[in-house]
């Protein structure tokens, strides 16, 4: 008897680590963009509308990881990875993740740049918008940009990126630009980037900084941070490949003035591995969850 009991104790004492170790893991608010798993996603069938069990499996494993968002990167034809803007939310909360965002943009046409006249465009948007509220969003971003061939092409794309960020708002949604490196270029004597935080209405227009990008295109995000203060509502945190292996980025430095930027959100996005891509997203997460200098919660 007193033999069992021991043995009882010191199957416990060594399961203790184990369970220290899971109930003190870091949680944080971390999304992900679903460009990391695009090509998971590719691999998901969606016939006759039915929901396919291996993308609904995804989305939960992502919450697994400790992932707390999504956002999305396949708005088409009125639909969100060829669901219904209702079913892709249901989707994603049952998965036990929030929809936070989604990228997703239109170009202006040369008459449109020409003119100045982007009314046919607005058309589009104001369908966009309706079917990203109906998804549960919170954020639309725009991911690219060609660089404008004249500052009077650049002035037309912020009067037209004001005017969709003022229908955002009057819906309760948010409106934002994303970067790459080419936005660092300059459009006649201005730095694109520069021009476009200077001529974009605070109201209704908020950047969502690539700390990577910003990075590649030879700049500081803090030095933007403090001489754009508040225009950063949300950061895409990215690397070479898995997030904080390359050295590339200071993230120590980013977070630490997440503050003076404004950032209420931080979006994990992974374009490139070094190992398969879901141990590759989740070795980002837990570079995330393990920084010091990441907060639980920007929001």
């Amino acid at each position: 008897m007193k033999l069992r009991i021991y043995l009882y104790v010191l199957a416990v004492l060594l399961m203790v680590p184990f369970a220290v170790t899971a109930q003190t893991k870091a949680k944080k608010e971390v999304a992900v963009q679903l460009y990391s798993v695009r090509s998971l996603l590719d691999k998901v069938d969606n016939k006759d509308g039915k929901c396919d069990a291996a993308y609904i499996a995804l989305l939960k494993k992502l919450a697994k990881m400790g992932y707390t968002g999504i956002e999305a990167a396949n708005y088409n034809n009125g639909k969100f990875y060829d669901r219904t803007p209702q079913q892709f939310k249901k989707d994603v909360e049952s998965a036990g993740l929030k929809v936070l965002s989604s990228h997703c943009g239109k170009a202006l046409s040369e008459e449109e740049l020409a003119s100045g006249d982007f009314s046919k465009s607005l058309q589009w948007w104001d369908q966009c918008i309706a079917d990203h509220k109906a998804a549960g969003m919170i954020y639309i971003v725009t991911p690219w940009m060609d660089v404008p061939k004249t500052l009077k092409e650049l002035d037309v794309y912020c009067a037209y990126y004001n005017e969709i960020g003022k229908r955002c708002k009057q819906q309760g949604l948010l409106f934002g630009y994303h970067n790459h490196a080419h936005e660092f270029q300059k459009v006649e004597d201005k730095v694109m980037y520069d021009y476009m935080l200077e001529h974009t209405n605070p109201e209704y227009v908020f950047f969502q900084m690539d700390v990577y990008w910003v990075v590649r295109g030879q700049n500081s995000p803090v030095d933007y941070f403090n001489k754009y203060p508040g225009r950063f509502k949300i950061l895409h945190i990215k690397d070479h490949r898995e997030i904080g292996q390359s050295g590339m980025v200071g993230f120590d430095a980013v977070f630490k003035n997440a503050k003076v930027a404004g950032v209420k959100h931080i979006i994990a996005e992974i374009e490139s591995y070094s190992m398969p891509v879901e141990k590759s997203i989740e070795v980002s997460l837990d570079y995330l969850l393990d920084a010091p200098f990441v907060k639980a919660s920007y929001n």
